[in-house]
């Protein structure tokens, strides 16, 4: 029988607490300035920092003046793709979507390599057509806007890209609460809205971006990327809407953004390293997850990843590393630091058996986890699931675990102390709210077989 400890576990309560959201401290007032990350992983400065609709300095490609109708359901596509051809071909082009006007948009791909310093700027409000039944069949369901080898590029403006998701979201195949509770769900196309693919030194600044059907801003295989200042919004109960999503990207800064959805605020595929996430708040949402990795036996690497100065509240998790048994590979050099909670379920949870059906087995490898540390987390959980849960693989230990200043009571109800710790390695440097008596001390005697899970 395989052993499953890690993959479940009962919990207690104790005596009853009361507390308050205005008693918790603020994440962006630390105590002490020495608290925050010494070493923050580099990212993209801003390669613009002028307004980069200053005609006086940029040549602005009005999409009005491409045929571009505006009235929110004559199809503007050629209007864009012409502006977009003709700004591609002048360095420090402005692809400008003016206020006051509604552009209808079906599935593209705006393509490069373009000169550098290119901006496509909206002010005004784009959107695609008005769910599936109304999706030309020659399109892709998979994807609406996709930027593809670019350099130099900024999506900026203070318009709204609304994604028209909800009869995606209806859609008989997409994730529901049964009656029982349970989460039914099964194959179904729908397009993120936003996609950066095979593309380097971008900047996604200042839109509100909402309403997606699927993932809301997706980059694959990018090279320094800098996101601040996004307002992303979907319903709670939205299924699949991630905010950001990052996978095989490198260098990537994201500040000052509100993410409100119905799944990951931001997920952090393999193949990423060196992100910095500050000031981002997420409520609702499922919180910052590092995976789902190591699927169908694959390697995974992530590293060297810092969240601080954050909020995440009412949500489904806080702080999230997944990933699959019998994957390969490793997380390692990463740092939640300065994160505030208001009523959030699994408020720190590291889980190796992230499995989608009942099928799933222990395997004999698995992605090794190490050199993960929690500063200066506080606020309140909910009482359904214990706020602490390291569930680590039976064969690859987590190591090197580290806990300070971890601060985290009911918000509401009474107490669970009895946070969740299998084959889990680290130091405790302070005292944390509830105990974590669990967390085994120094190293497991395999430890020299870990090495294999290292990535290059």
């Amino acid at each position: 029988m395989d052993n499953v400890e890690g993959r479940y576990h009962s919990h207690k309560i104790h005596n009853k607490i009361s507390t308050s959201s205005e008693s918790l401290g603020n994440p962006y007032n630390p105590k002490d300035p020495s608290s925050l990350p010494s070493n923050p992983p580099t990212v993209p400065s801003d390669p613009y920092p002028n307004d980069p609709g200053d005609s006086s300095s940029n040549c602005v490609f009005d999409v009005t003046s491409f045929g571009a109708v505006g009235n929110c359901s004559s199809d503007d596509t050629a209007a864009f793709k012409a502006a977009w051809n003709a700004a591609c071909a002048v360095d420090n082009a402005v692809i400008l979507a003016p206020q006051n006007y509604c552009f209808m948009i079906t599935s593209t791909i705006f393509s490069g390599p373009c000169k550098p310093g290119l901006v496509f700027q909206v002010d005004g409000t784009l959107m695609p057509p008005n769910g599936p039944d109304s999706w030309p069949e020659k399109d892709s369901q998979n994807q609406w806007l996709v930027f593809y080898k670019l350099d130099q590029m900024t999506l900026n403006g203070n318009g709204t890209i609304e994604g028209n998701g909800e009869q995606w979201w209806n859609l008989p195949c997409k994730p529901h609460r049964a009656p029982n509770g349970k989460t039914v769900s099964g194959p179904c196309d729908s397009p993120t809205m936003i996609r950066f693919f095979m593309s380097s030194n971008l900047v996604l600044r200042g839109l509100r971006i909402q309403n997606s059907p699927q993932f809301h801003v997706k980059f694959d295989g990018c090279k320094g990327v800098l996101i601040e200042e996004l307002s992303l919004y979907s319903p709670k109960l939205s299924p699949n809407t991630d905010g950001i999503h990052l996978g095989n990207t490198k260098g990537v800064g994201i500040y000052n953004t509100m993410i409100s959805n119905g799944d990951d605020c931001i997920s952090i595929g393999p193949g990423c390293s060196d992100v910095d996430i500050k000031g981002v708040t997420c409520a609702p949402s499922h919180g910052i997850s590092i995976g789902s990795l190591g699927v169908h036996n694959s390697q995974a690497c992530v590293s060297n990843l810092t969240v601080r100065d954050t909020n995440i509240r009412e949500s489904d998790n806080g702080l999230r590393i997944k990933t699959w048994q019998g994957g390969t590979g490793s997380v390692t050099g990463l740092k939640f630091e300065n994160i505030q909670m208001e009523n959030v379920r699994n408020c720190i949870i590291i889980d190796q058996y992230y499995c989608l059906s009942k099928e799933c087995t222990n395997q004999t490898s698995g992605v090794h986890v190490n050199d993960v540390s929690f500063r200066n987390i506080k606020g309140t959980y909910d009482v359904r699931t214990p706020p602490i849960h390291f569930a680590c693989s039976d064969t690859v230990a987590c190591t090197n675990i580290t806990i300070s200043e971890v601060e985290l009571w009911p918000y509401e109800g009474e107490l669970l102390d009895d946070p969740f710790c299998w084959n889990a390695y680290g130091t405790q440097e302070t005292v944390t709210i509830p105990p974590l008596d669990c967390l085994s001390e120094g190293l497991p005697d395999t430890l020299g077989e870990l090495s294999s899970y290292e990535c290059s």
